[in-house]
């Protein structure tokens, strides 16, 4: 594949509808993954700096839902059996099935959480390259997206940190 910078490039459509169809089914698991952590950190002075993070990945995963409708894509049938079957897991919660928060399982979460943190800051990135190929990609919001999101990478790698001696010491 050769990959062009040219301003004359065509926007290849149905690669960008897949790249964004996947990136809403990782939100989705992405939101649950929160909605665990914040269940391991529920009482502690954290609960509500990750509470607000969640807010943030779902607001920002419905403004990418209006922008995968705007382009006119339809989502993947097999991405929403995928989604479906991911939900049904995320319930079980394999990283912290107690949902406690001194254990390593908390910590596996918060970690997770911020591998999914990059991966959403990747796409915003991405789509700000783009920006110039499609006029229906808002490059200044696109800036505000991902530098949230970096700000929600520092924000869980505080709590990481700030709660990794009491899970791990005795």
């Amino acid at each position: 594949m050769t990959y062009s910078s040219s301003s004359e490039a065509r926007l290849n459509q149905h690669d960008l509808a897949a790249y964004l169809d996947a990136h809403l089914l990782g939100a989705k698991a992405g939101i649950r993954f929160f909605d665990s952590a914040v269940g391991s950190l529920e009482g502690t002075g954290q609960e509500d700096r990750l509470r607000h993070i969640k807010d943030e990945v779902v607001a920002a995963r419905r403004e990418l839902k209006v922008l995968f409708n705007r382009c006119g894509y339809r989502r993947s049938a097999a991405k929403r059996v995928s989604g479906l079957l991911g939900a049904l897991a995320g319930k079980l919660n394999p990283l912290n099935p107690l949902r406690t928060r001194g254990h390593a399982g908390a910590q596996l979460e918060l970690e997770t959480l911020q591998s999914m943190l990059r991966g959403q800051e990747c796409l915003w990135r991405t789509l700000q390259l783009l920006a110039e190929h499609e006029p229906r990609l808002d490059r200044e919001r696109l800036a505000q997206l991902e530098k949230q999101v970096q700000r929600q990478l520092g924000t869980v790698a505080e709590i990481m940190d700030s709660t990794a001696e009491a899970r791990f010491l005795q």
